[in-house]
């Protein structure tokens, strides 16, 4: 099993950072928060030049038919940027569904070319669309069923201004869809990566702010009680890592179930330390500090709560101890 980045997929994160690091992603998000999705989608575009969009998308609707670690990859980055949008939901689990069912042909090239942002509702994971007002194509997805389903009114707001949520009814017959399950999984592994990408963000911005901000006649960063809780906060990340793309591997129901506690766990580890050494400033918009708090609070209880993924993993290891195969 490998759980490292393969060379090919080095390059491709570093000129995935690269295109985010220069496509003015903050103003995006901002304008994105105010309901104007154009420089948002215009960034998505970008993406889909570089087959970013069509990762999940099988090979005959025009995609490039990668693995989940491939995914895993171009999520981590997309969260280490705070992209703004359905980022699990269009790149991950919506190809997924759509491959297995008759809308196949009309959507999956679309969206493999980045003219289509598409997200869903599949409670209990996923009470609520997210981005449903920016989206083109909107799912339900009950069980084992899936079909086009219909945004109706927003919801309670999101604690990340970037994702507004929206109720979803069924707006034709839901079918029957094999591939619910695996799209499950895949939407909970993107999102485990887009928060192990944002904790590394807010490591990053602790990090440098230790480096630079001055008391006591040096910067904080001397200060072993500093060092300590930035050192907690690369551990924890750096043990996440390995379960995230270990379930990039088996996408069993356990291990993308402990990754996304995992990884969960450490980006909100990030967030509190990184919030602690910035102090008060980093609750300012300009800092750019408060864009990733909310977004890994809101990416941490969507696509299943911890909660919910730590009881399928004690179910999960109930069973195999049942059968004799733990």
């Amino acid at each position: 099993m490998r759980l490292v980045l393969s060379p090919e997929q080095t390059a491709f994160r570093a000129t995935l950072h690269d295109l985010l690091a220069s496509a003015h992603v903050p103003e995006a998000a901002a304008r994105w928060a105010e309901g104007d999705h154009g420089p948002g989608r215009r960034i998505w575009s970008l993406l889909a030049e570089l087959g970013v969009t069509g990762l999940a998308v099988p090979v005959r609707f025009g995609g490039l038919g990668a693995d989940a670690a491939d995914l895993v990859v171009a999520a981590e980055e997309l969260g280490h940027h705070a992209l703004p949008g359905p980022v699990a939901e269009s790149l991950a689990a919506v190809p997924t569904v759509l491959a297995e069912s008759g809308e196949a042909e009309k959507w999956l090239p679309e969206l493999a070319a980045g003219r289509v942002l598409a997200t869903l509702a599949a409670p209990p994971w996923l009470p609520y669309a997210a981005d449903a007002d920016a989206a083109d194509l909107v799912l339900l997805v009950e069980g084992e069923a899936a079909g086009v389903g219909r945004a109706g009114v927003r919801a309670s707001p999101s604690f990340d201004r970037t994702r507004r949520l929206f109720e979803v009814s069924a707006g034709c017959t839901l079918t029957a869809c094999p591939a619910t399950g695996r799209a499950m999984n895949l939407g909970a592994l993107a999102c485990a990566a887009q928060l192990l990408g944002a904790g590394r963000a807010l490591l990053e911005a602790a990090v440098t702010h230790a480096h630079t901000r001055q008391q006591f006649g040096g910067p904080i960063g001397r200060f072993q009680a500093v060092q300590h809780r930035l050192a907690d906060v690369a551990v924890a990340l750096e043990f996440a890592r390995p379960l995230l793309h270990a379930a990039a591997v088996t996408l069993t129901a356990r291990d993308v179930s402990a990754a996304k506690v995992a990884c969960a766990e450490a980006a909100q580890r990030a967030a509190r330390a990184a919030l602690q050494v910035h102090g008060a400033i980093g609750y300012a918009e300009e800092q750019g500090l408060a864009r990733y708090l909310t977004k890994v609070r809101a990416l941490s209880l969507s696509w299943g709560t911890p909660a919910q993924h730590r009881a399928r993993v004690m179910a999960e290891l109930t069973r195999e101890y049942a059968h004799g195969t733990q």
